[in-house]
């Protein structure tokens, strides 16, 4: 396999930072520009003929180094990696990957170095003064924001975001409406504020307007929904449904709770049941799986009165969350970088969903997952059972009966697509295992 030269290379690259310069090469790589074997030119070279740095060009192939695109030895350089190598170096064992909790993949967080060297540097640093939400971060939530809110407040999370939500909008002992199935663990949240959820069932549209009226005559004082479909099985919502719902809703007082838990990484573009009745809604909107967990943050806006009522469960309004990492958010946001890899981030999941779907269908499973969700949910005879023999073998999964409030039609296993192999071999290996323990052919692994 051909070298490629440094002045080559160097006509192809039009970024000068690490993260840059190194998301191009992955890209050439993916493309089959750049091939496997193929070695490239010395940090020294590529930095002269791009005017950067020799650390710039080190720093791009350490990421490239992570990621497990190229590997490095003393007398060999830098060479591409194969397709069956990077599996190798990457792909620690199926109890390596969390199918269950749906975190991300820490690999395709955009660069946050920069962004946290500018934060410690803000002139609002560690003032002795507490605001619940930094004048900056407003800023950069409005733009993505689908109405403009009378206020906002931020959370320590998407976690919290939604408990502070559904604190303000719902005393404890009241019912909350809430669509099925859930996200991941929301059912606890509620149940844990003492509240009582009521399903709401959903198809390709989004919530059944039926089924909140049910709910609704019930009791419920909420509508909890995901409009992006974040974790749901088959819907986006629509236009006309989220009118349809607001048609429901005008003849009560029910609050409006709003989830976008994917914030950033949101592939889809749903309609708002929000922007329709702003004046009882809240929305919650979550950084934490675009830049990780140790930047949880949220931002809540919405009617003054939720917020107010949000920020006061909070230690009795007294708590307030680390303007530094906000300001890391905002900086993050603001890096002309960040666009780029937030993009190639949504692309990667949106990948291994689709590489995960093909692979369940070609192993006979039912499954199916909504266009822009992290959860893949498969039918299976008896979901308790399939999910302790999957145990056995390092595959930890969650089961639909913790995202409904009654039982599921079906038995169901939901899978976060979020950190699967891009490996159509491997995921072809869990569709067998999964269809084994669906089956009961699945042998318990020994100890």
């Amino acid at each position: 396999m051909a070298d490629i030269e440094a002045e080559a290379l160097a006509q192809q690259l039009s970024e000068r930072s690490p993260a840059g310069i190194a998301e191009q090469i992955r890209r050439m790589v993916a493309s089959g520009d750049l091939s496997a074997g193929m070695r490239l030119p010395t940090v020294r070279d590529v930095a002269q003929e791009i005017g950067v740095s020799v650390g710039t060009i080190a720093q791009a192939w350490g990421i490239l180094r992570e990621e497990n695109v190229v590997e490095t030895r003393r007398r060999g350089g830098t060479r591409i990696l194969d397709a069956e190598q990077r599996r190798a170096r990457s792909f620690g064992g199926w109890a390596s990957v969390d199918l269950l909790m749906h975190s991300p993949d820490a690999a395709l967080f955009p660069p946050l170095a920069d962004a946290a060297a500018k934060a410690l540097n803000h002139q609002d640093f560690n003032r002795w003064s507490r605001e619940n939400i930094t004048a900056d971060l407003q800023k950069v939530a409005q733009q993505a924001w689908p109405y403009q809110p009378e206020a906002w407040t931020a959370a320590g999370g998407g976690t919290e975001g939604l408990w502070m939500a559904v604190s303000a909008a719902v005393p404890a002992g009241e019912a909350v409406a809430v669509e099925v199935p859930a996200a991941p663990g929301v059912l606890d949240i509620l149940r844990d504020a003492g509240l009582t959820p009521l399903g709401v069932g959903t198809d390709e549209s989004g919530p059944l307007p039926a089924d909140l009226q049910t709910a609704l005559e019930a009791g419920a004082r909420a509508f909890l929904h995901c409009p992006d479909g974040a974790f749901a099985d088959r819907h986006t919502l629509t236009a006309e449904r989220a009118e349809q719902l607001r048609a429901v809703l005008a003849d009560s007082s029910a609050a409006v709770i709003e989830d976008d838990p994917l914030g950033p990484l949101s592939a889809a573009d749903p309609a708002s049941l929000a922007a329709l009745l702003p004046e009882r809604s809240l929305r919650v909107s979550a950084y934490c799986r675009a830049f990780g967990v140790d930047l949880r943050t949220a931002v809540i806006g919405g009617a003054k009165h939720l917020v107010d009522a949000a920020a006061l469960s909070r230690t009795g309004g007294l708590g307030s969350d680390s303007r530094l990492l906000q300001q890391i958010i905002v900086s993050a946001m603001k890096d002309f970088r960040t666009p780029r890899r937030l993009e190639l981030a949504r692309e990667r999941y949106t990948l291994r969903r689709r590489l995960a779907l093909d692979s369940f269908a070609a192993a006979g499973l039912t499954a199916r997952s909504a266009a822009g969700s992290w959860s893949l949910w498969v039918e299976v005879p008896e979901e308790q059972t399939a999910a302790l023999a999957l145990s056995s073998r390092g595959v930890i999964v969650g089961v639909g009966s913790a995202a409904y409030t009654e039982a599921p039609p079906k038995g169901l296993l939901r899978l976060s697509v979020a950190q699967l192999p891009e490996d159509a071999a491997k995921l072809d290996e869990l569709a067998q295992l999964i269809a084994q323990a669906a089956e009961g052919t699945l042998r318990t692994a020994p100890v």
